[in-house]
């Protein structure tokens, strides 16, 4: 079949397993690049890593930095939806795929489990396959980002949403299928919203699987662990921080503190700059927040996309003698998106953003490039007209 994008709201439906190939191969090509100034400690580097949420955005590039910069041993684990032969598989499983040919032809240890790992049974058998080839984990990355999730202590489900704390919010936002900017009025969540959502997108399962891996006797001594959040400025914080999805993440802050405090890890959030993700595609304000910002960061060439993050992340944070730690001891690489003077120029523009001036005052072209690449399309060199099969070979657990 000819595969090409199909775009419903704020997510694609379909994703093309070559372009997913080639946007890996290309965030390997950067790692690899960047290997020697990564490696300045071998002793303090990862040796057997575990990557909860391993095959998209954050995740997936937490899990080619540990291979590709420090040559580790990586297990990652995933829920992601195969293709059949007349429907694409999603883009995370194409992502999966590529990384694990990839690694394989290159030498390297690399096993993936695909299914929910919100469960007991993906626990166990991340443990079980730990034990028979990797020994013990160094290094614990969670990233998972779901909109649901079923607490497997007593079968509920719980679903979150995206809604600001105490009373409504208007603000400017952008149609990213219509390109039309506009106000968009999101009513405040009540008390069970927040819990939920604190249930899904908070630390209780991050705090579950140290707690399962420690029981289990997988940890290295000190093992070093990191959860993934964003801050944002003036602009974002009444829809991300001070709304659900800030409160979840201050439970993140609160699980980092119980883990350091109960187990021998060493557990830190890290903050990250804004970039395009599926996740932050569906939050209000952020499509049209991300294009003038992408537009500035770009002309002061401080502009990064998630693989330039972890790149920093390891080498500045997690495997730095003197890392980048503010007062709530988080890991900070967002601080070239914060600088006073970067948000003073995107809260400048803010106001001046029309339908008829979007793509003069913001880079929008960049911000739907970026969206579409997460799934395959928009890469150069790839054949789109190519009349080719959605099914891949892979090796999942």
């Amino acid at each position: 079949m000819v595969i090409s994008p199909k775009i419903r709201g704020f997510i694609c439906t379909n994703a093309h397993p070559v372009g997913c190939a080639e946007n890996v191969a290309q965030q390997i090509d950067f790692i690899k690049s960047q290997k020697d100034a990564l490696n300045t400690d071998v002793t303090a580097a990862p040796k057997n890593v575990l990557v909860v949420g391993s095959s998209t955005g954050y995740g997936l590039a937490s899990r080619i930095t540990a291979a590709y910069g420090y040559g580790a041993k990586t297990l990652g684990l995933f829920f992601e939806k195969p293709p059949t032969e007349k429907r694409t598989g999603s883009a995370g499983f194409y992502n999966s795929a590529a990384f694990e040919a990839q690694a394989k032809a290159d030498g390297l240890y690399v096993k993936s489990i695909n299914g929910d790992a919100f469960s007991n049974e993906a626990k166990e058998k991340a443990i079980e396959l730990i034990k028979a080839d990797m020994g013990k984990i160094d290094l614990v990355v969670y990233s998972l980002a779901s909109p649901r999730r079923t607490d497997p202590t007593d079968g509920v489900t719980y679903s979150s949403v995206l809604k600001p704390i105490g009373e409504a919010y208007t603000a400017k936002n952008m149609n990213t299928d219509t390109q039309v900017v506009g106000e968009i009025t999101c009513e405040p969540a009540n008390e069970q919203e927040i819990a939920d959502t604190i249930k899904v997108m908070g630390g209780e399962d991050w705090s579950l699987w140290m707690n399962a891996l420690s029981d289990a006797g997988v940890l290295e001594k000190g093992c070093k662990t990191v959860a993934y959040t964003y801050i944002g400025d003036k602009l974002t914080k009444p829809i991300y921080g001070h709304a659900t999805i800030g409160k979840a993440k201050e439970h993140l802050d609160t699980t980092a503190a119980e883990l350091n405090r109960n187990l021998d890890v060493d557990a830190h959030v890290s903050v990250l700059k804004a970039v395009v993700t599926q996740a932050s595609s569906a939050i209000p304000v952020m499509p049209l927040y991300l294009s003038i910002l992408f537009k500035e960061m770009k002309a002061a060439g401080t502009h990064e996309g998630c693989i330039e993050q972890l790149a920093r992340l390891y080498k500045e944070c997690i495997y730095s003698a003197n890392p980048r730690l503010d007062d709530e001891q988080r890991y900070r690489v967002d601080e070239l998106e914060l600088l006073p003077e970067m948000q003073a120029k995107v809260e400048a523009i803010w106001p001046q953003v029309t339908t008829e001036n979007l793509n003069e005052l913001s880079d929008f072209a960049a911000y739907r490039s970026e969206f579409l690449r997460l799934f395959g399309f928009g890469i150069d060199g790839v054949d789109y007209g190519a009349d080719l099969s959605p099914l891949v070979d892979v090796d999942f657990l």
